[in-house]
């Protein structure tokens, strides 16, 4: 691996998006304010997500389209917080900084809290492409057996019960109850309604039609359907994508540079997971050289990084990660 090549195509890349930058910066002068950007785009999805919910509990809408809407929504979320990961909006305001880091997590109640979070990926940036990256691990990065993989994407509960031994081997900041932890409370709450619907209907498909439930558990069926439909599926969903899509794009071993990290998945057959994940396969891998982006830049340059990162040698829909384990493999 020649590093010295791959260092000067690294810096062409980080020259080009900053370049390509500054000049949207320049042309549109609204871009530069990012604390008012980042708050009017939490508002924006948040909001979309309650009236989502309303118009489903007063019939407006079925449940199919109220999961589709509030999944796009929280997809808005994921981004903001991986901005706020980055102390992109409010920087020198810790009230309205924790305000918004507590609001994204309300909106994706299936993940582990952001403040946790932003210790493990800040730790991804410097330990990707390796057995060290907990964050990648965590959603199923470098595992061989797919159906293992795909319980890991899928949910991350049973996924991080799956993994805890060979995390606890592996990765040296693994701590199975720092993790399942990190999620407390609003996780509890996740999996409570989750497993309760599941459960509860798996069930009733074998009782008598005549048997009568108590008024307790029917008040709890009650409340776990309404939450299913605008919280819980829509996440399912959304983190089903997102886990997917960085699952696949993330390289694991074989890396020895930034260069080598990541890849960009493009074309009209990862759109359906990019509704979902508001484009996170086409511009992640941007991230991964200019980290102090906010998400919407990185949407409106993407072409031109594209055009860059091609000609420095960043893989565009290398499919051999669904079966070599994310190996990065010279061509």
């Amino acid at each position: 691996m020649n590093l010295p090549a791959d260092a000067q195509k690294i810096k062409n890349i980080v020259l080009s998006v900053k370049a390509e930058e500054d000049r949207l910066r320049d042309k549109f002068s609204f871009l530069n304010k990012q604390d008012s950007i980042g708050l009017f785009m939490l508002a924006f999805s948040f909001l979309g997500m309650i009236s989502s919910a309303f118009l489903y509990y007063y019939a407006f809408i079925p449940a199919w389209i109220c999961i589709i809407i509030t999944a796009f929504f929280a997809s808005i979320s994921h981004e903001l917080e991986h901005d706020l990961i980055h102390k992109l909006y409010f920087r020198n305001n810790a009230f309205m900084h924790n305000f918004m880091m507590t609001i994204v997590w309300l909106m994706r109640p299936s993940t582990i809290n952001p403040w946790y979070r932003r210790k493990i990926h800040l730790l991804h940036h410097k330990t990707s492409g390796t057995e060290q990256d907990l964050e990648e691990r965590l959603v199923g990065n470098g595992i061989a057996n797919i159906f293992v993989r795909f319980m890991v994407m899928f949910d991350g509960l049973i996924g991080l019960l799956l993994q805890r031994k060979l995390l606890n081997k592996e990765v040296k900041v693994f701590k199975f109850f720092t993790v399942f932890n990190a999620g407390f409370p609003l996780t509890i709450f996740y999996y409570i309604f989750g497993y309760g619907f599941l459960i509860f209907h798996s069930i009733d498909l074998f009782m008598p039609s005549e048997y009568v439930y108590p008024d307790f558990l029917l008040t709890f069926v009650g409340l776990s359907n309404l939450i299913m439909v605008i919280l819980v599926a829509p996440n399912f969903l959304r983190s089903g994508c997102l886990n997917l899509v960085t699952s696949y794009l993330h390289y694991y071993k074989g890396v020895d540079s930034v260069l080598q990290q990541t890849q960009v998945f493009k074309g009209l057959f990862i759109w359906p997971l990019n509704l979902f994940t508001f484009n996170f396969a086409g511009t992640h891998a941007i991230h991964h050289f200019v980290v102090q982006q906010p998400f919407y830049l990185r949407q409106i340059l993407a072409s031109k990084a594209h055009q860059v990162m091609r000609e420095n040698g960043v893989r565009f829909n290398d499919f051999s990660t669904l079966t070599q384990a994310n190996r990065y493999r010279t061509l």
